[in-house]
């Protein structure tokens, strides 16, 4: 296939997951953001650390757990130097690690607000499929068909039909792979050749519209 229209895009997201926590304060569940800051308590020889989040209505705080009880001789000197400076990349790292906040709470909202950085790998003449690259920096949990649908100014029920037509594909591909959190390295090719805005697609794909 040579009528290809070839584009990577990055997604980078712009808001950490916040789990839900009951908020002593509100007396409800509220979400929980980073705020950027760490505490670190030391017991002897012994250290205890903690992501501190903030409830976003009433700022009371909750301790995200990053060890407890370790002894500083099995911290590795990068972290406890983070730690010590509040380093903001390496807690902004940590805030966005999503499968480890997993472990702290059972609930969490994940925040689906990403940037898109756009990359034009390769163009024929005339283009009849669209090809995309995906890479992801940071874990978010955006939906494909939100993405695509988003991106690409389709409905996403436009989306759908053409996945149900085998007009849409994915590599690796999977059931309800629309309706699941995009992956990095996922690959997605669209037979565009009958859409009637296929030259408003086509750009929408390369053309970086969003800041």
């Amino acid at each position: 296939m040579s009528n290809i229209l070839s584009v990577q895009w990055t997604i980078v997201p712009r808001t950490a997951p916040q789990p839900l926590i009951a908020c002593s304060h509100c007396r409800c569940v509220r979400p929980f953001k980073s705020s950027g800051k760490a505490r670190l308590n030391a017991n002897g020889r012994k250290l205890d650390a903690w992501l501190i989040y903030k409830c976003t209505v009433c700022d009371n705080t909750w301790n995200r757990t990053i060890f407890e009880r370790r002894h500083v001789r099995d911290i590795d000197p990068q972290t406890l130097a983070a730690l010590q400076t509040n380093d903001p990349e390496w807690l902004e790292d940590l805030a966005f690690n999503l499968t480890e906040l997993q472990q702290k709470t059972k609930d969490g909202t994940e925040f689906s607000d990403v940037f898109v950085a756009k990359k034009l790998l390769s163009q024929a003449p005339d283009v009849t499929h669209l090809s995309i690259e995906l890479r992801l920096p940071l874990t978010t949990t955006v939906r494909l068909d939100r993405l695509l649908a988003s991106e690409l100014a389709l409905s996403r029920s436009r989306i759908q039909t053409l996945e149900r037509d085998g007009l849409l594909s994915t590599a690796p591909s999977g059931r309800n792979i629309l309706r699941k959190s995009i992956g990095d390295g996922l690959a997605v090719l669209m037979d565009i050749s009958n859409e009637p805005e296929r030259s408003r697609i086509m750009d929408a794909a390369s053309r970086q519209v969003n800041s």
